[in-house]
Protein backbone atom coordinates (compact mmCIF):
# COMPACT_ATOMS: atom_id res chain seq x y z
CA UNK A 1 0.00 0.00 0.00
CA UNK A 2 2.70 2.21 0.85
CA UNK A 3 4.10 1.89 -2.49
CA UNK A 4 1.24 2.56 -4.65
CA UNK A 5 0.68 5.93 -2.25
CA UNK A 6 4.30 6.61 -2.94
CA UNK A 7 3.46 6.25 -6.73
CA UNK A 8 0.42 8.16 -6.36
CA UNK A 9 2.63 10.98 -5.27
CA UNK A 10 5.44 10.78 -7.67
CA UNK A 11 2.50 11.35 -10.66
CA UNK A 12 1.36 14.17 -8.63
CA UNK A 13 4.50 15.43 -8.49
CA UNK A 14 5.45 15.04 -11.89
CA UNK A 15 2.04 16.31 -12.88
CA UNK A 16 2.30 19.50 -11.13
CA UNK A 17 5.62 20.15 -12.39
CA UNK A 18 4.35 19.89 -15.57
CA UNK A 19 1.31 22.56 -14.76
CA UNK A 20 3.85 24.73 -13.45
CA UNK A 21 6.20 24.63 -16.88
CA UNK A 22 3.05 25.13 -18.89
CA UNK A 23 1.95 28.06 -17.30
CA UNK A 24 5.30 29.70 -17.03
CA UNK A 25 6.18 29.18 -21.14
CA UNK A 26 2.50 30.57 -21.83
CA UNK A 27 3.34 33.71 -20.04
CA UNK A 28 6.49 34.33 -21.25
CA UNK A 29 4.96 34.51 -24.48
CA UNK A 30 4.18 38.28 -24.29
CA UNK A 31 1.18 37.69 -27.38
CA UNK A 32 -0.40 34.84 -25.51
CA UNK A 33 -0.37 36.76 -21.99
CA UNK A 34 -1.81 39.89 -23.75
CA UNK A 35 -4.58 37.16 -25.32
CA UNK A 36 -5.61 36.06 -22.19
CA UNK A 37 -5.70 39.73 -20.29
CA UNK A 38 -7.98 40.31 -23.36
CA UNK A 39 -10.66 37.35 -22.94
CA UNK A 40 -10.31 37.92 -19.58
CA UNK A 41 -11.89 41.41 -19.65
CA UNK A 42 -14.65 40.18 -22.00
CA UNK A 43 -15.47 37.51 -19.24
CA UNK A 44 -15.56 40.30 -16.35
CA UNK A 45 -17.60 42.41 -18.89
CA UNK A 46 -20.13 39.54 -19.31
CA UNK A 47 -20.59 38.16 -15.92
CA UNK A 48 -20.11 41.24 -14.20
CA UNK A 49 -20.90 43.98 -16.30
CA UNK A 50 -25.18 43.75 -16.18
CA UNK A 51 -24.98 43.80 -12.36
CA UNK A 52 -23.53 47.39 -12.80
CA UNK A 53 -25.25 48.91 -15.74
CA UNK A 54 -29.04 47.73 -16.66
CA UNK A 55 -30.08 47.05 -20.22
CA UNK A 56 -33.44 45.61 -21.56
CA UNK A 57 -34.06 45.23 -25.55
CA UNK A 58 -37.33 46.08 -25.09
CA UNK A 59 -37.01 49.25 -23.71
CA UNK A 60 -37.21 52.22 -26.80
CA UNK A 61 -37.81 55.23 -25.57
CA UNK A 62 -34.52 56.10 -23.30
CA UNK A 63 -33.16 58.46 -25.99
CA UNK A 64 -33.10 60.49 -28.90
CA UNK A 65 -32.93 58.16 -32.30
CA UNK A 66 -29.63 57.53 -33.64
CA UNK A 67 -28.06 60.50 -31.24
CA UNK A 68 -24.62 60.18 -30.94
CA UNK A 69 -22.17 59.34 -28.05
CA UNK A 70 -22.84 61.70 -24.56
CA UNK A 71 -22.55 61.49 -21.22
CA UNK A 72 -25.51 59.73 -20.77
CA UNK A 73 -25.02 57.01 -23.46
CA UNK A 74 -21.50 56.21 -24.17
CA UNK A 75 -21.88 54.72 -27.53
CA UNK A 76 -24.81 56.54 -28.47
CA UNK A 77 -28.67 55.08 -29.30
CA UNK A 78 -29.74 53.17 -31.93
CA UNK A 79 -32.89 53.16 -34.47
CA UNK A 80 -34.82 52.79 -31.41
CA UNK A 81 -33.55 55.02 -29.21
CA UNK A 82 -32.27 51.85 -27.27
CA UNK A 83 -28.29 51.98 -25.40
CA UNK A 84 -25.79 50.95 -27.62
CA UNK A 85 -23.35 50.47 -24.74
CA UNK A 86 -25.77 48.21 -22.40
CA UNK A 87 -26.40 46.01 -25.91
CA UNK A 88 -22.38 45.76 -26.38
CA UNK A 89 -22.13 44.56 -22.45
CA UNK A 90 -25.00 41.94 -22.79
CA UNK A 91 -23.98 40.77 -25.93
CA UNK A 92 -20.37 39.77 -24.58
CA UNK A 93 -22.04 36.82 -22.65
CA UNK A 94 -24.01 35.75 -25.74
CA UNK A 95 -20.82 35.64 -27.60
CA UNK A 96 -19.15 33.84 -24.67
CA UNK A 97 -21.86 31.08 -24.14
CA UNK A 98 -22.15 30.38 -27.90
CA UNK A 99 -18.32 30.32 -28.44
CA UNK A 100 -17.44 27.65 -25.42
CA UNK A 101 -20.57 26.15 -25.70
CA UNK A 102 -20.67 25.25 -29.44
CA UNK A 103 -16.83 24.26 -29.86
CA UNK A 104 -17.00 21.85 -26.68
CA UNK A 105 -19.75 20.17 -29.11
CA UNK A 106 -17.46 20.13 -32.24
CA UNK A 107 -14.50 19.31 -30.04
CA UNK A 108 -16.32 16.03 -28.56
CA UNK A 109 -17.62 15.02 -31.86
CA UNK A 110 -14.35 15.26 -33.95
CA UNK A 111 -12.68 14.02 -30.73
CA UNK A 112 -14.94 10.76 -30.48
CA UNK A 113 -14.50 10.46 -34.81
CA UNK A 114 -10.61 11.15 -34.82
CA UNK A 115 -9.63 8.61 -31.97
CA UNK A 116 -12.19 6.26 -33.53
CA UNK A 117 -11.18 6.49 -37.28
CA UNK A 118 -7.44 6.56 -36.21
CA UNK A 119 -7.20 4.08 -33.77
CA UNK A 120 -9.56 1.17 -34.77
CA UNK A 121 -8.96 1.77 -38.53
CA UNK A 122 -10.02 -0.53 -41.98
CA UNK A 123 -13.52 0.01 -42.52
CA UNK A 124 -14.83 2.20 -39.87
CA UNK A 125 -11.47 4.17 -40.52
CA UNK A 126 -12.86 4.83 -44.32
CA UNK A 127 -16.35 5.45 -43.59
CA UNK A 128 -15.95 8.13 -41.28
CA UNK A 129 -13.38 9.79 -43.46
CA UNK A 130 -15.73 9.80 -46.47
CA UNK A 131 -18.16 11.20 -44.19
CA UNK A 132 -15.81 13.69 -42.61
CA UNK A 133 -14.48 14.78 -46.23
CA UNK A 134 -18.34 15.16 -47.32
CA UNK A 135 -19.03 17.43 -44.34
CA UNK A 136 -15.59 19.31 -45.37
CA UNK A 137 -16.62 19.83 -48.71
CA UNK A 138 -20.10 21.56 -48.11
CA UNK A 139 -19.83 25.39 -47.49
CA UNK A 140 -20.50 26.01 -43.46
CA UNK A 141 -22.14 29.06 -43.48
CA UNK A 142 -25.18 28.18 -45.76
CA UNK A 143 -25.22 24.39 -43.89
CA UNK A 144 -25.48 26.48 -40.41
CA UNK A 145 -28.04 28.78 -41.88
CA UNK A 146 -29.90 26.20 -43.70
CA UNK A 147 -30.02 23.75 -40.16
CA UNK A 148 -30.65 26.68 -37.81
CA UNK A 149 -33.62 27.63 -40.21
CA UNK A 150 -35.18 24.26 -39.85
CA UNK A 151 -34.78 23.76 -36.23
CA UNK A 152 -35.71 27.56 -34.96
CA UNK A 153 -33.49 30.53 -34.03
CA UNK A 154 -33.03 30.19 -30.78
CA UNK A 155 -30.06 30.57 -28.81
CA UNK A 156 -29.85 26.24 -27.77
CA UNK A 157 -30.91 25.83 -31.61
CA UNK A 158 -27.98 27.97 -32.91
CA UNK A 159 -25.14 26.08 -30.42
CA UNK A 160 -26.05 22.50 -31.63
CA UNK A 161 -26.26 23.90 -35.14
CA UNK A 162 -22.94 25.38 -34.68
CA UNK A 163 -21.47 22.20 -32.70
CA UNK A 164 -22.94 19.38 -35.21
CA UNK A 165 -21.12 21.44 -38.12
CA UNK A 166 -17.64 22.18 -36.55
CA UNK A 167 -16.39 18.99 -36.05
CA UNK A 168 -14.09 18.29 -39.29
CA UNK A 169 -10.35 19.73 -38.66
CA UNK A 170 -10.80 18.89 -34.93
CA UNK A 171 -11.69 14.96 -35.90
CA UNK A 172 -8.69 15.07 -39.17
CA UNK A 173 -6.25 16.32 -36.56
CA UNK A 174 -6.85 13.64 -33.80
CA UNK A 175 -7.05 11.11 -36.31
CA UNK A 176 -3.39 12.01 -37.68
CA UNK A 177 -2.09 11.92 -34.10
CA UNK A 178 -4.17 8.52 -33.29
CA UNK A 179 -2.35 7.15 -36.09
CA UNK A 180 0.71 8.14 -34.99
CA UNK A 181 0.24 6.80 -31.64
CA UNK A 182 -1.10 3.53 -32.29
CA UNK A 183 2.01 2.29 -33.59
CA UNK A 184 4.23 2.67 -30.66
CA UNK A 185 6.09 0.22 -28.51
CA UNK A 186 4.16 1.42 -25.53
CA UNK A 187 0.88 0.42 -27.47
CA UNK A 188 1.97 -2.71 -29.05
CA UNK A 189 3.08 -3.96 -25.18
CA UNK A 190 -0.28 -2.88 -23.81
CA UNK A 191 -2.32 -5.06 -26.93
CA UNK A 192 0.31 -7.90 -25.77
CA UNK A 193 -0.74 -8.28 -22.49
CA UNK A 194 -4.26 -8.56 -23.00
CA UNK A 195 -5.57 -4.70 -22.54
CA UNK A 196 -8.96 -3.90 -24.56
CA UNK A 197 -9.06 -0.92 -26.88
CA UNK A 198 -11.14 1.68 -24.61
CA UNK A 199 -8.39 0.63 -22.16
CA UNK A 200 -5.68 1.67 -24.48
CA UNK A 201 -7.72 4.96 -25.91
CA UNK A 202 -8.26 6.21 -22.29
CA UNK A 203 -5.12 5.28 -21.01
CA UNK A 204 -2.56 6.06 -23.64
CA UNK A 205 -3.99 7.14 -26.78
CA UNK A 206 -5.97 10.19 -24.98
CA UNK A 207 -3.71 11.92 -22.94
CA UNK A 208 -1.44 11.88 -25.62
CA UNK A 209 -3.63 13.65 -27.74
CA UNK A 210 -5.23 15.91 -25.25
CA UNK A 211 -2.86 19.05 -26.12
CA UNK A 212 -4.12 18.76 -29.53
CA UNK A 213 -7.49 18.73 -28.67
CA UNK A 214 -7.49 21.44 -26.09
CA UNK A 215 -5.66 24.01 -28.92
CA UNK A 216 -7.94 23.19 -31.01
CA UNK A 217 -10.63 24.11 -28.87
CA UNK A 218 -9.03 27.83 -28.23
CA UNK A 219 -9.82 27.86 -32.37
CA UNK A 220 -12.74 26.24 -32.46
CA UNK A 221 -14.15 28.52 -29.81
CA UNK A 222 -13.38 31.93 -31.86
CA UNK A 223 -14.86 30.17 -34.94
CA UNK A 224 -18.11 29.51 -33.22
CA UNK A 225 -18.13 33.27 -31.80
CA UNK A 226 -18.40 34.57 -35.42
CA UNK A 227 -20.53 31.96 -36.71
CA UNK A 228 -23.00 32.97 -34.24
CA UNK A 229 -22.12 36.88 -35.31
CA UNK A 230 -22.51 35.81 -38.74
CA UNK A 231 -26.37 34.21 -37.94
CA UNK A 232 -27.53 37.23 -36.41
CA UNK A 233 -26.28 39.43 -38.72
CA UNK A 234 -27.99 37.71 -41.51
CA UNK A 235 -31.00 37.71 -39.51
CA UNK A 236 -31.05 34.24 -38.52
CA UNK A 237 -30.02 34.62 -34.58
CA UNK A 238 -32.12 34.58 -31.12
CA UNK A 239 -34.65 37.11 -31.26
CA UNK A 240 -34.77 36.86 -27.43
CA UNK A 241 -30.86 37.54 -26.51
CA UNK A 242 -28.47 40.39 -27.56
CA UNK A 243 -25.82 39.86 -29.44
CA UNK A 244 -23.55 41.54 -31.26
CA UNK A 245 -24.28 40.25 -34.57
CA UNK A 246 -28.04 41.37 -34.07
CA UNK A 247 -26.52 45.16 -33.21
CA UNK A 248 -24.25 45.05 -36.61
CA UNK A 249 -27.66 43.82 -38.38
CA UNK A 250 -29.76 46.70 -36.72
CA UNK A 251 -27.13 49.18 -37.94
CA UNK A 252 -27.46 47.86 -41.69
CA UNK A 253 -30.69 47.42 -42.12
CA UNK A 254 -31.52 50.60 -40.80
CA UNK A 255 -28.75 52.80 -42.20
CA UNK A 256 -26.48 53.66 -39.96
CA UNK A 257 -23.87 53.68 -42.67
CA UNK A 258 -25.78 55.82 -45.08
CA UNK A 259 -26.16 58.91 -42.50
CA UNK A 260 -22.70 58.19 -40.36
CA UNK A 261 -24.13 56.79 -37.37
CA UNK A 262 -20.69 55.32 -36.99
CA UNK A 263 -21.47 54.67 -33.02
CA UNK A 264 -24.09 52.00 -34.22
CA UNK A 265 -21.75 49.64 -35.86
CA UNK A 266 -17.97 50.32 -34.75
CA UNK A 267 -18.25 49.37 -30.90
CA UNK A 268 -19.74 45.79 -31.80
CA UNK A 269 -16.92 45.10 -35.26
CA UNK A 270 -14.18 46.62 -32.68
CA UNK A 271 -15.59 43.98 -29.78
CA UNK A 272 -15.64 40.69 -32.37
CA UNK A 273 -12.00 41.69 -33.68
CA UNK A 274 -10.82 41.82 -30.22
CA UNK A 275 -12.74 38.73 -29.19
CA UNK A 276 -11.41 36.62 -31.85
CA UNK A 277 -7.72 38.28 -31.19
CA UNK A 278 -7.86 37.34 -27.87
CA UNK A 279 -8.29 33.88 -28.66
CA UNK A 280 -6.11 33.79 -31.69
CA UNK A 281 -3.42 35.08 -29.40
CA UNK A 282 -3.85 32.42 -27.04
CA UNK A 283 -3.81 29.57 -30.10
CA UNK A 284 -0.50 31.21 -30.90
CA UNK A 285 0.78 31.04 -27.01
CA UNK A 286 -0.25 27.08 -27.42
CA UNK A 287 1.55 26.52 -30.52
CA UNK A 288 4.64 27.44 -28.42
CA UNK A 289 3.91 25.68 -25.95
CA UNK A 290 3.23 22.27 -28.03
CA UNK A 291 5.61 23.00 -30.47
CA UNK A 292 8.98 23.41 -29.13
CA UNK A 293 10.84 24.49 -32.52
CA UNK A 294 8.67 27.50 -31.62
CA UNK A 295 9.91 28.85 -28.92
CA UNK A 296 12.64 31.47 -28.69
CA UNK A 297 11.25 32.90 -32.19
Amino acid sequence: MSNLNKIRREKYEVRKRNFKQFIKTFFNNKIGTLGFIMLMFFVVVAYVGPNFYHYSPVEVSKGALLAPPTEGFIFGTDHLGRDIFGAIIYGTKTSLIVGFSGALISIFIGSTIGLSAGFVGGGLDNVLMRITDGMMVLPKLALIMVVSAVLGTNIRNIILVIGLTGWTGTARLVRAQALSLRERPYIERARSIGASKFYIVYKHILPNVFPVIFAQTILATSSAILSETSLSFLGLGDPLSVSWGQVLNGAFVNGAVSVGAWWYFVPAGAAIVLMVLSFTFIGYSFDEILNPKLRGR
